[in-house]
């Protein structure tokens, strides 16, 4: 048994022995937190130096990463200049076909306005007759007018010779007078052939094949192509080429090459065996 005395001295024994721990354990903590703190202190200055294993290893992993990367873009990017440079020429040979082919179709349609015409001419001097020296007056005339300095007049002329008396004299220059006589003689030619001089038949331009265009579709050598078609076009000393029907028109026939560039045929070149096609059926 201990009595009040004994009590309290071990109870203050008690307290001074828990101070001094809780002393004991604060130094503890303030000494540890000091190594703690130089040792992150001593971690960051490796890291700033550059020399820290946890910074080196990622950094190299960060690096080799990046080269992998940087390659891999710069093949990536050859890639891109080729395939854009291949386009490009791909662009500059399908502009040079397509103006090659139309400056084919432009031939060809110059020079069938150009027969054409040649063909009405022939017809025009078949059909009419009117004497040279009418037209050389007037060209003497017109000659003549355009010389302000020439002393000679130009002569009037004698309608008495060509129109039965009597006749009218309109206020009308001399051609006009002459393009009314050859309109009036074409007139009276094609409606009362028993009263005009009956002429040669004209010799007209057989087609060597036959080609129209009907209801949107085309009729050539006994077979009917359609807009959306695939058919072989083939020409004289060159290759034959393949193309898709998108359009058929009256008097011409527009396709699609393979290369996206539109061309146009007429049917009138069908005719003439300029040009020939066929059904394609690869």
């Amino acid at each position: 048994e201990m009595d009040d005395e004994d009590c309290e001295r071990r109870r203050m024994e008690c307290l001074d022995e828990m101070s001094n721990l809780e002393k004991q354990f604060t130094d503890l903590k303030d000494q540890l937190y000091k190594e703690r703190l130089s040792q992150v202190d001593a971690k960051l200055q490796e890291v700033i130096a550059g020399k820290a294993p946890e910074y080196l290893e990622p950094l190299a992993a960060l690096q080799e990463n990046m080269q992998i990367r940087t390659k891999v873009a710069g093949i990536y990017r050859e890639l891109c200049l080729e395939s854009v440079k291949n386009k490009y020429e791909c662009e500059i040979q399908a502009s040079r076909q397509h103006c090659e082919s139309e400056k084919l179709l432009l031939y060809d349609t110059v020079q069938s306005e150009l027969e054409e015409k040649i063909r009405r001419l022939e017809e025009d001097r078949h059909s009419i007759d009117i004497t040279s020296e009418l037209w050389n007056d007037e060209l003497q005339s017109r000659k003549k007018r355009k010389d302000p300095f020439s002393p000679d007049k130009k002569k009037p002329v004698d309608f008495s010779l060509t129109f039965p008396r009597p006749y009218i004299v309109y206020m009308l220059q001399d051609l006009d007078i002459l393009e009314d006589w050859t309109t009036i003689r074409k007139a009276m030619a094609t409606l009362g052939p028993h009263r005009v001089k009956p002429e040669p038949p004209v010799k007209l331009e057989k087609h060597l094949h036959s080609a129209r265009s009907e209801e949107g579709r085309l009729y050539y050598d006994g077979e009917w192509y359609g807009r959306g078609q695939t058919i072989c076009i083939d020409k004289k000393d060159e290759c034959p080429t393949s193309a898709i029907i998108t359009t058929i028109n009256h008097d011409e026939v527009w396709f699609k090459r393979p290369d996206g560039s539109k061309s146009k045929l007429y049917i009138s070149q069908l005719q003439k065996g300029k040009y020939s096609i066929k059904h394609n059926h690869n």
